[in-house]
């Protein structure tokens, strides 16, 4: 495993090599992540990771610095995995120049967690534009917990011709149904109780709903996860995973996706 902290000497090697395959994280690795790298080695590709926390996506200066990170374990990881390329860029590698192309903002981007983190995914979609440009991947490897900002980098591919091909991949999930995320290392015995007790109240619920339309009462469902120790509800709302349009009448082709608190720690899923 080769490691890269400045973009020139990455681009040097890589262009000697016949297409990268690219897993975007922030660090704070988890099974989610080792799926995603697991899936990219399928491709016969050489496999590049980067670790980069970046502050644009951050609308909260408290949720930046609080962020998990462990580079060192990441490393140590990434090595037993044996991936090719290891990218730690600084702030200044990503930030310090102007990228071709300009970022495609789908509106959608003012839905569910936009509606919640102001910038949030004009952070995202900025870095991402930037690495691709940087890496020139063939494929992307994102999962489907972060349904939402999948969609939106898609979208943005696809807008702005970019010959990258996002690779869609399940969640992975601990085994109390909790969807692996860096911010899991935030909660303790209990908090992880909780949310373990909110997915299956959740999951269970999207059963029932499918059988029983009128069941999909919002504040009555809130209402039971904040019993459930839930500290606050962003939002609880169902979509069609096609084309991401609210629908009235919920058949088999819809998620719930929510995201709510546990005290301080924000958690994001979809049903």
């Amino acid at each position: 495993m080769k490691i890269f902290k400045d973009k020139h000497t990455l681009q040097k090697e890589i262009l000697k090599t016949k297409g990268i395959s690219f897993v975007p994280t922030m660090g704070g690795l988890h099974e989610g992540h080792i799926s995603l790298i697991k899936q990219s080695k399928k491709t016969k590709l050489k496999t590049l990771v980067s670790i980069f926390v970046n502050p644009k996506q951050f609308n909260k200066k408290s949720d930046f610095k609080s962020y998990p990170r462990n580079t060192k374990k990441d490393i140590k990881q990434l090595k037993k995995l044996k991936i090719n390329y290891l990218y730690i860029p600084t702030f200044k590698d990503i930030y310090g120049f102007k990228p071709k192309k300009k970022v495609f903002l789908d509106k959608f981007s003012k839905k569910l967690c936009g509606k919640f983190r102001k910038g949030h995914f004009e952070g995202v979609l900025n870095v991402v534009n930037r690495f691709i440009e940087i890496i020139k991947p063939r494929y992307i490897f994102l999962g489907k917990k972060d349904y939402q900002q999948l969609y939106l980098i898609k979208k943005h591919i696809e807008k702005r011709k970019i010959k990258s091909k996002i690779v869609e991949c399940k969640t992975i999930r601990e085994n109390n149904g909790i969807a692996c995320s860096s911010r899991n290392s935030n909660l303790n015995k209990n908090q992880i109780k909780i949310a373990s007790n909110i997915f299956y109240y959740l999951r269970n619920l999207k059963k029932k709903i499918k059988k029983n339309n009128n069941l999909f009462k919002v504040n009555k469902i809130k209402e039971d996860l904040r019993n459930l120790g839930a500290t606050k509800i962003d939002y609880l709302e169902n979509y069609n995973t096609k084309s991401f349009k609210k629908i009235k009448k919920l058949n088999k082709k819809f998620n719930l996706f929510f995201a709510y608190y546990i005290k301080n720690t924000r958690l994001i899923d979809n049903i």
